[in-house]
């Protein structure tokens, strides 16, 4: 099932300066890889999705976190929360992008 992808003010922001800036430029194409895994299957197998507990999300809702990058220094990393369709007739659900930055 294929997935809305809705950005944050706070993850736009740090998208757009992702895609600005030149010397970042292959972790910008590895996010965009990410996101566009993201909005196929969360459960993507090189997107090591796993819940992040020690965040909270909109209205309470769980955070994950994907890998945009492995085994990389400072890997970006795409926290996330998911909200399913709102009606029985939709059959896309959303996926909030709630940041997009560095291995914390």
């Amino acid at each position: 099932m294929p997935f809305a992808l809705k950005f944050t003010p706070e993850a736009h922001s740090q998208y757009s300066a992702l895609s600005k800036n030149k010397s970042l430029k292959r972790r910008y194409k590895s996010v965009n890889k990410a996101l566009k895994f993201l909005a196929e299957d969360p459960r993507h197998p090189s997107l090591n999705t796993h819940k992040y507990d020690s965040l909270t999300g909109p209205d309470g809702c769980d955070v994950f976190e994907a890998y945009a990058e492995n085994k990389t220094p400072t890997a970006y990393r795409v926290f996330w929360c998911y909200f399913p369709p709102k009606k029985d007739t939709d059959t896309t659900g959303t996926i909030t992008i709630l940041a997009i930055v560095p291995h914390p």
